[in-house]
């Protein structure tokens, strides 16, 4: 069994964005020289997940009107609510609780199947770096587990 472990990292723009990273992924199983395993794509990020969706424009924007229905920025979290918040705070703490809501929805990790050196996808699949919150560096983990 070997492994072998890649940070990425990426310089987001906007929430939500959905960052296709799959190319980068695929070029860190190339690296690692794993021809039979499994890929995990980890963030470091609690309001910036990774998630396995097709890449289509209007898909996208569906899904980005789907993540406001289910935690909308305007709504009420008492996480922003920085006059009786205590706790993990840092001077400069934006009100973020629609994103770390809407987190909950997506995840922090996917993991794919290798085979034969390539990921096992299907037809559409694509490996998004989905941001929640306000554009800044992302860390994301890959790593490949295998033979």
């Amino acid at each position: 069994m070997k492994t072998f472990t890649e940070t990425l990292t990426f310089n987001t723009q906007k929430a939500p964005e959905f960052i296709d990273i799959t190319d980068q992924v695929v070029d860190a199983v190339q690296r690692s020289q794993i021809r039979n395993g499994f890929v995990v794509v980890f963030s470091k990020h609690t309001t910036a997940a990774i998630k396995i969706n097709e890449n289509e424009p209007l898909l996208l924007q569906d899904m980005a009107h789907f993540l406001e229905r289910v935690a909308a920025k305007d709504a009420y979290y008492g996480h922003n609510d920085f006059a009786i918040r205590t706790v993990h705070m840092h001077e400069d703490e934006c009100p973020n609780g629609h994103a770390h809501c809407q987190h909950l929805m997506l995840g922090t990790s996917e993991s794919v199947p290798v085979v034969d050196g390539r990921l096992s996808f299907g037809q559409w699949q694509r490996i998004f770096l989905v941001e929640l919150d306000i554009p800044r560096r992302r860390e994301v983990i890959v790593q490949i587990l295998g033979a």
